[in-house]
């Protein structure tokens, strides 16, 4: 079984990237799900961040402490302590569950800050231009561009990435030349 991981910057294209592989009939699980189930029931992240407003009607809102560790690199450092060896377990699990498979896919935003390098033999690194992800980023979350740029600049860098994928895709156009390049990338590994 091929084990690949697909990661990009934030608003990079991941998401249209994972949808195209699944078309094509693999199978693909998404981190950022998983860290999502992880972070609604996780007491130590309420506990970790309760000097914070971080809950609404008792749980947790994604919202409230994306504000938090968005603005503070140090409480998105705590965070990511907490979730990143619950997902990297996730990760794991999926794989031993998927013995029969050709090749996994798993999309993995932090796969590079989580140091999850290792846990893939193959990764796909979707890149696109800063500007062209802040425009995305501001239209899809609605957020202002101080918030975009917030989420945008609290991740490393595309140039190390790259450097580290197996893979560049780049998603600078539209998702018909998207959808063509993965097809390219699938061909490749056949």
């Amino acid at each position: 079984m091929l084990r690949i991981g697909i990661t990009g910057n934030i608003a990079s294209g991941k998401s249209a990237a994972e949808d195209f592989i699944r078309d094509a009939g693999f199978k693909v699980y998404d981190t950022d799900k998983i860290a999502h189930e992880i972070l609604e029931n996780s007491k130590e992240v309420k506990q970790a961040f309760s000097n914070f407003d971080i809950l609404s009607n008792g749980e947790i809102d994604r919202k409230k402490l994306a504000k938090i560790v968005f603005s503070d690199k140090k409480q998105l450092e705590k965070l990511e302590k907490i979730i990143h060896p619950e997902v990297k377990k996730e990760i794991l699990k999926i794989f031993s569950l998927s013995g029969n498979e050709k090749a996994v896919f798993i999309s993995v935003p932090q796969l590079f800050e989580a140091g999850f390098e290792s846990l893939f033999d193959k990764i796909i690194f979707i890149t696109a231009e800063k500007s062209l992800r802040l425009t995305r980023l501001m239209k899809r979350n609605n957020l202002t561009e101080e918030e975009a740029l917030l989420r945008i600049n609290a991740q490393q860098g595309e140039d190390k990435k790259t450097t580290q994928s197996d893979y560049i895709i780049e998603n600078n156009s539209t998702p018909e030349v998207l959808q063509i390049r993965i097809r390219d990338f699938l061909n490749s590994i056949k």
